[in-house]
């Protein structure tokens, strides 16, 4: 049933954006490669100057017995591209969902007002929501190939239960947390079709 519905969509998607030779980009951004986070990008020119990229992210395994970094993340953004699309400068911006399962990470960091030593002894589990914008510049590498820098800074929702350690299902709490601050940080190894 599913499957119905989404051929039509994807079709109708196309349609709108009038593939042709670089007008879809595929991407990986390497700063979650290196946190053996699984991620892939889809950009699509959508006008001249307008394109609208789509994200995901996935590290669905535990670090070890007792330490959890699992999350999945959905970013979709519209860029705006002050020269031609996939070229120099653009603005961008985002939506952010996904959820998260992190805790026995031992750190000493505290950044804008969140402490991160919490999740020591801690475990945290639930969604956020959020949006953002953000700047970024890509470079030329060859005919096909382009190096993406991207930052951003935007608003985070999230609500989660808290767990006394990090492999025990003992719930001590639950909690909100309204984050402003970095919201993306990407550097994209861009492939253009």
């Amino acid at each position: 049933m599913k499957l119905k519905f989404f051929i039509p969509l994807l079709l109708g998607l196309m349609c709108f954006t009038n593939v042709k030779a670089q007008d879809v980009a595929i991407k990986t951004n390497l700063l979650y490669d290196a946190t053996a986070t699984v991620n892939v990008g889809v950009e699509f020119g959508l006008a001249p100057k307008w394109t609208l990229d789509i994200s995901g992210n996935l590290n669905a395994w535990n670090i070890n017995e007792n330490t959890k970094w699992r999350h999945y993340l959905v970013q979709p953004e519209a860029r705006y591209w002050f020269c031609d699309r996939f070229t120099r400068h653009f603005l961008g911006f985002h939506a952010i969902g996904g959820q998260f399962n992190i805790g026995g990470i031992r750190n000493n960091i505290s950044f804008l007002g969140t402490d991160f030593k919490q999740l020591t002894d801690k475990r945290y589990q639930g969604y956020g929501v959020g949006v953002g914008v953000a700047y970024g510049y890509a470079f030329i590498l060859g005919k096909r190939w382009n190096l993406e820098l991207e930052l951003g800074v935007g608003y985070i929702y999230q609500n989660f239960d808290i767990f006394n350690c990090s492999g025990c299902g003992r719930k001590v709490g639950h909690d909100q947390n309204h984050y402003f601050g970095p919201t993306k940080a990407a550097i994209n190894l861009v492939y253009l079709f």
